[in-house]
């Protein structure tokens, strides 16, 4: 049963159709009534219906008003291509194919293009239908202009949305959280109860299903892809912090203190430039705390009691918090400062902080020009389906055909399945609202008064409880809305309303066919196996990082220092984890399907992803000993080539999934280094945390999971 609106949600809708309502108002009946210009007037109404109700632009109204004024020249564009390509049905056909392309491809640059993309390719819709009429361009331009100008108007005067709250301010309390966290660690008297809780909470807000649309960091720019990554670097550091408050039975050292007070006023500061309060400063600081952790940790033991295993993990699960929240300082001074130098970090880590923002876009573009994207595949779908309605409408000469691609734009759906229950409630409604309209025709005549009162109220009801009621409200009060709206042009008889019946009908079979022959399933098989190539370029990387970790000599500089094979495994893994994510969002958005089974837990798949790239970035860089004894390598050589070896068979997602349970480090003599048992002991916590989530990713949702102790990393 579908889920019933909230009162928030109604509101919203509410305020919306009104700023629509009164920008259609605005420009349809002084260019109907007092300059005698219809088509100047059909602009005018559809243009806010366009921009305002079609295209889900994100945020509040100064914001949509912005976003609305850059897109008018890109409508004035569509609309001069739509009237000079009306001449031939076939290229009527070819401007669309591409036309709808370009624009649903290029959504995934941002939510702003991907808002505005649904409402663009009206333009080129409504002007690409006979009659061939080039010398009406300067009036369809006209209403363009009176229509987008009267819509901008609205959003910032009339009920205008306050504005989300910003993703960074998100992140900002996340970390005074993670401060706090931090600080009562150090405390004698240990954190206060349920603190673990509340930071794996805050860890799940951040995810960008819990923001709004608005809020959402997912552009290809330089700032959003910064704030992007230091959600995700928060998010981990709240887990880890989370898994350390969980190991408080273990005494702190002197050494972890000093670093836990170093993460603390990192994380304090960098919510304060989050918030502009403070300014934005660079990872620098944490860094030396960081280096001088190390050196204690990994110093001359000069008589100490050897550590415990348990301290072991300790001092490497604190290293790991301090490692994010060096990736959350420097990825917020990027997003606040634009480009910046990177001095002793990871390069391939923030591989975006020196790009020109042209190449940040082709990057993007072209990353998902593939078959396996959903991002391509629904732009393909969509662009197929557009056209073949425009080759049929023509073909048949249908009176108002251009509600047959409109059909087709609004019913479209990612899964078959999806599109044949939006379809069914549509024709519903359409019928529904066809026989209205039918009946006001015929009672009103040709009194064109009555319809020009009845406009208004028709539009706010159905801008209001058609987005929120489904497909049948949607189309059958829309189907009252156009006939009121024609009958004020054009003398029309209740046959209007039997026109856009077949229009619809035949709008709703051109849809449902693409639907069933392009990629029917939607994201959910391509989400599976995109998940399974990214644990297949994962595996190499996480036996070639342990390898390069435990390599004789100094310290290497990220993955500079492995040969061309593993650095290109890495940045094949950075993108299919790109892909994947994109799938597993679409995912979530889709209908569950009829029977029951059990569910893969994808997201513990792109936290693995994650969590191997930040190891790979990060464990070759810190300093190794000369010499490590032979059964340490040989331990290290084994646990990379055994998780490698799962790895991989967790990939393929076996029905009773996996359970990795990787050899304990070896017993060393009491005379060896210290900096031999962090070594290792880093190793161990970095690869037990990929076996939690390799189990979690691997275990359904009606199959007991394992918690493993360290989730830390």
């Amino acid at each position: 049963m579908p889920k019933r609106p909230s009162l928030a949600e109604s509101v919203r809708a509410g305020r919306r159709a009104t700023r629509v309502t009164a920008a259609a108002a605005v420009g349809f009946y002084p260019a109907a009534y007092l300059l005698d210009r219809p088509v100047t007037a059909v602009y005018a109404l559809f243009t806010p219906i366009a921009l305002g109700v079609l295209s889900p632009v994100p945020g509040s109204g100064r914001r949509r008003a912005a976003t609305v004024l850059r897109a008018l020249p890109a409508a004035a564009v569509l609309t001069a291509a739509g009237t000079a390509l009306a001449v031939q049905t076939w290229s009527a056909v070819a401007g669309m194919l591409i036309v709808a392309f370009v624009l649903m491809f290029g959504s995934v640059c941002g939510p702003r293009l991907a808002g505005t993309a649904p409402g663009l390719q009206l333009f080129y819709i409504l002007a690409c239908f006979p009659p061939f009429a080039p010398e009406t361009l300067p009036q369809r331009l006209t209403g363009v202009a009176i229509g987008g100008a009267s819509l901008v108007l609205c959003e910032v005067v009339v009920l205008p949305d306050p504005p989300d709250p910003a993703y960074r301010e998100r992140i900002a309390d996340t970390l005074d959280l993670a401060a706090h966290a931090t600080r009562s660690l150090i405390h004698t008297t240990g954190p206060e109860p349920g603190l673990a809780g509340r930071l794996r909470s805050a860890g799940r807000g951040l995810r960008f299903s819990q923001q709004p649309a608005g809020a959402r960091p997912t552009g290809a720019g330089r700032a959003d892809r910064a704030f992007a990554q230091a959600g995700s670097a928060t998010r981990r550091l709240v887990d880890q912090l989370a898994a350390l408050v969980d190991m408080h039975s273990t005494p702190l050292d002197t050494a972890s203190q000093n670093l836990l007070n170093g993460i603390a006023a990192a994380c304090a500061g960098t919510a304060g430039a989050l918030r502009r309060s403070r300014p934005a400063v660079g990872p620098e600081l944490i860094e030396e705390m960081i280096a001088q952790f190390v050196a204690a940790r990994d110093g001359d033991p000069g008589g100490r009691v050897p550590r415990p295993h348990p301290v072991l993990v300790r001092q490497s699960t604190v290293l790991t918090i301090a490692v994010s929240a060096v990736t959350v300082r420097t990825a917020a001074a990027l997003a606040l400062n634009g480009r910046r130098p990177l001095h002793g970090l990871p390069r391939e880590q923030f591989w975006y902080a020196r790009m020109p923002t042209l190449r940040l876009f082709a990057i993007r573009l072209t990353g998902n020009l593939t078959r396996r994207s959903v991002v391509f595949q629904n732009a393909l779908r969509s662009a197929l389906g557009l056209a073949l309605a425009r080759l049929v409408a023509g073909s048949l000469d249908l009176s108002h055909g251009f509600w047959v691609l409109l059909t087709v734009l609004t019913l479209g759906r990612t899964t078959a399945g999806a599109t044949w229950s939006a379809v069914r409630a549509a024709v519903v409604g359409t019928l529904a609202g066809a026989l209205a309209a039918g009946l006001l025709l015929i009672g009103a005549g040709d009194a064109t008064e009555v319809y020009a009162f009845l406009l208004v109220p028709m539009m706010l009801i159905a801008f209001a409880v058609g987005p929120l009621e489904g497909p049948s409200w949607a189309q059958g009060l829309f189907t009252l809305v156009v006939s009121t709206a024609f009958a004020q042009i054009e003398p029309v008889t209740w046959r209007l309303a039997e026109m856009r019946v077949v229009d619809v009908l035949t709008g709703s079979a051109v849809g449902l066919l693409c639907g069933v022959l392009a990629w029917p399933f939607g994201a959910r098989a391509e989400t599976r196996r995109s998940m399974t190539a990214l644990l297949r370029s994962a595996a190499p990387v996480v036996r070639a990082t342990a390898a390069a970790a435990t390599d004789d000599g100094g310290g290497g500089e990220g993955t500079a220092g492995r040969g061309d094979a593993d650095q290109r495994a890495v940045r094949l893994t950075l993108h299919r984890l790109r892909i994947a994510e994109g799938s597993y969002a679409q995912y979530r958005t889709e209908p569950a399907t009829g029977a029951p089974e059990p569910e893969t837990d994808y997201l513990a798949a792109l936290n693995f992803g994650s969590r191997v790239l930040v190891g790979a970035y990060w464990l070759p860089r810190t300093e190794r000993p000369r010499e490590l004894p032979p059964a340490a390598r040989h331990w290290a050589r084994r646990v990379g080539e055994e998780a490698e070896t799962a790895i991989v068979r967790a990939a393929d997602f076996p029905p009773g999934g996996i359970h990795v349970r990787l050899p304990p480090p070896p017993a060393l003599p009491s005379e060896v280094p210290p900096r031999v048992l962090s070594l290792l002991t880093d190793i161990e916590v970095w690869i037990d945390a990929l076996a939690a989530d390799l189990n979690a990713s691997n275990t359904s949702t009606n199959t007991n999971r394992r918690t493993a102790r360290s989730a830390a990393s």
